[in-house]
């Protein structure tokens, strides 16, 4: 595939007089001659303005646990449609739901929905604090929690050495207010003891732990079974609520998420994108005592909140999941792939590894997956910038940054896996023999 994105730049040069960098999402921003503009997606592929066909692993960064344009889902969609769209008043629909959540996630006793997985965050930190009268929170180094003030704060590990002491934690974005720093507190993943120093100084301070076990903005690196008992036991002992964020991992490592993956259970937790098959809905949920808080001196709400059309979706997409194999499907798929690109890179000498779940893959170029954020750093992520764009110009779209895992979605087929190892080994030759020398992940050249 020689791929041409003439359309998509010349569409650019006419977005970016109305809309900002020419997206409404800064992370749609690609270049200004390499953002990509979608015709349509069907199944697990995408096609753009320019007539370019992709095998698609970002499914718009997960949502698509089913595919695009699913029939299914769709029929469901078009009967939400038909009554009428959006009403601001509540309908019976909303309950089914929130009892086919309840069933499958233990931790959900209560649920309230919303229309984004920033919208759930938000709603899950206010409750806590409402709760707990505490307003201080901890977050793992490398989460994401949505674009909001109090979740817009990172560490910037490519810049930093362990010489130097703690990472600085700066925010991501400019215009949040640098007051708001002295409330967050951050720590590394897998690190228990960290989190009881932290725990015992701030304790009395601290409303809430917000946690991805598996971070779906940093590769897919994982928490350790053992980290999260300890987690679970440290928020006990110190009277802090623990939030699980499943906004990715969610109706999509397992039909209890990744609760049930990791056996723990939450205080509260957050569910978006892969509860709707792409449609936008999302939910905050958990422990009755502490949802009951809403409507009760915590506000929570919105005119597009429960919109008919996404809580149809919703309705059958967790039907979907809940009552036939597609997460089997798909995590099977995401076993093979995986697989499939080892063999790939192990004939070649280079050294790799997987983090997170089959379903979300985080793809590193080290003999073992990072356990933080800060070992991140270490891996050869210039490789894997490098490899993105060859994946492109063949038709295998993934995020171009390493931190973003590889999603996989029940329309995946043998077919898309029989394409994507061979346009995987070609994209790695290119990568390789254009270096000209063996990099630092690459233990012999080519032959």
């Amino acid at each position: 595939m020689t791929r041409s994105l003439s359309k998509s730049n010349s569409h650019f040069q006419k977005a970016i007089t109305r809309l900002p960098l020419g997206v409404s999402s800064n992370f749609r921003y690609w270049g200004d001659d390499k953002t990509i503009y979608a015709a349509s997606g069907k199944g697990a592929r995408l096609t753009d303005i320019d007539g370019n066909e992709y095998i698609d692993y970002r499914m718009a960064y997960g949502p698509c646990i089913l595919g695009y344009a699913d029939p299914r889902v769709d029929e469901a969609a078009r009967s939400g449609i038909e009554i009428g769209g959006v009403f601001a008043l509540s309908t019976e629909r909303e309950y089914a739901v929130a009892e086919r959540i309840s069933k499958m996630v233990p931790a959900a006793e209560l649920v309230r929905f919303s229309n984004s997985g920033t919208e759930a965050v938000m709603a899950a930190l206010r409750v806590a604090r409402a709760y707990t009268g505490k307003d201080s929170y901890v977050v793992i180094e490398g989460g994401y929690h949505g674009v909001f003030d109090a979740a817009l704060w990172h560490s910037p590990i490519e810049d930093w050495r362990p010489a130097a002491g703690e990472p600085h934690v700066v925010p991501y974005s400019a215009g949040v207010p640098g007051i708001l720093r002295a409330l967050l507190h951050s720590v590394p993943m897998n690190d228990a003891d960290r989190l009881e120093s932290i725990f015992k100084a701030y304790g009395h301070e601290i409303a809430a732990f917000m946690i991805e076990p598996i971070m779906g903005n940093c590769c897919s690196i994982s928490a350790t079974r053992e980290f999260l008992r300890d987690a679970r036991a440290l928020c006990d002992r110190y009277g802090i609520l623990m939030i699980i964020d499943e906004v990715k991992t969610g109706f999509r490592v397992a039909r209890g998420g990744v609760q049930e993956l990791f056996g723990v259970k939450s205080d509260l937790c957050t569910f978006a994108k892969a509860m709707g098959n792409g449609y936008p809905i999302s939910a905050v949920a958990g422990r009755e005592d502490i949802m009951r808080r809403f409507g009760n001196g915590v506000v929570h709400g919105g005119t597009y909140t429960c919109h008919s059309v996404a809580l149809a979706a919703a309705e059958k997409t967790l039907q979907i999941i809940g009552e036939t194999p597609a997460l089997q499907t798909i995590a099977e798929y995401g076993t093979r792939l995986r697989a499939g690109i080892s063999h790939v890179l192990s004939q070649r000498g280079i050294r790799h590894s997987y983090s997170g779940h089959p379903s979300m893959s985080g793809l590193f170029f080290k003999e073992q997956p990072p356990r933080n954020y800060r070992d991140w750093a270490s891996s050869d992520y210039t490789f894997y910038e490098a490899l993105a764009p060859e994946l492109h110009d063949l038709g295998v779209l993934c995020e171009p940054d390493s931190r973003e895992p590889w999603f996989v979605c029940e329309a995946h087929d043998e077919r898309c896996l029989a394409e994507t190892l061979q346009r995987f080994e070609t994209a790695v030759d290119r990568v390789v023999n254009e270096k000209g020398s063996p990099p630092a992940h690459v233990s012999r050249k080519l032959s």
